[in-house]
């Protein structure tokens, strides 16, 4: 653990995700290393262009970038300045493209934050974190909701 270097922090926005991101540039601060904090966006069938010269995914992949960017100066104004950090964005499933991103990347570990679904949603959604502890090429720290936390509470924490 002492050769952390560059860490992998997947948000998707949400207030929740704040405490994995908090946690992952906590802990860059600590070990001097690089936060490369990652979107993922699902993009279907119904994204291919329809004519010539269109190009749907990449004017999305574009809004993303600029939604990231204003996420992270929002809820994270006072770690942009004094930490290394990357904004990533790609296109497809989160877990697979968490996995691939990390082993391409060579990162050193990935923190993320956890729904904590349980039972039937669950079961019908899945868990991104889940998948990706199962297939990460490195070390994953989930960082779970704090115990009676509101979601919106959790960009401060």
């Amino acid at each position: 653990m002492n050769n952390i270097k560059k860490i992998l922090a997947p948000t998707d926005l949400s207030d929740l995700s704040c405490i994995g991101l908090r946690y992952a540039m906590e802990t860059a601060a600590e070990r001097k290393a690089e936060v490369v904090v990652y979107l993922t966006v699902p993009i279907g069938e119904d994204w291919f262009p329809s004519s010539e010269g269109a190009n749907p995914e990449r004017d999305y992949v574009a809004r993303e970038k600029i939604m990231l960017d204003k996420f992270l100066r929002d809820k994270f104004a006072d770690e942009l300045g004094r930490l290394k950090i990357t904004q990533k964005v790609a296109v497809g499933a989160a877990h697979s493209s968490i996995v691939e991103f990390a082993e391409q990347e060579g990162v050193d570990m990935i923190v993320m934050s956890t729904h904590g679904r349980t039972g039937l949603g669950h079961i019908l959604i899945g868990s991104v974190t889940e998948k990706v502890v199962e297939r990460a090429p490195c070390p994953v720290l989930v960082v779970p909701r704090p115990w009676g936390a509101s979601a919106s509470t959790l960009a401060s924490a």
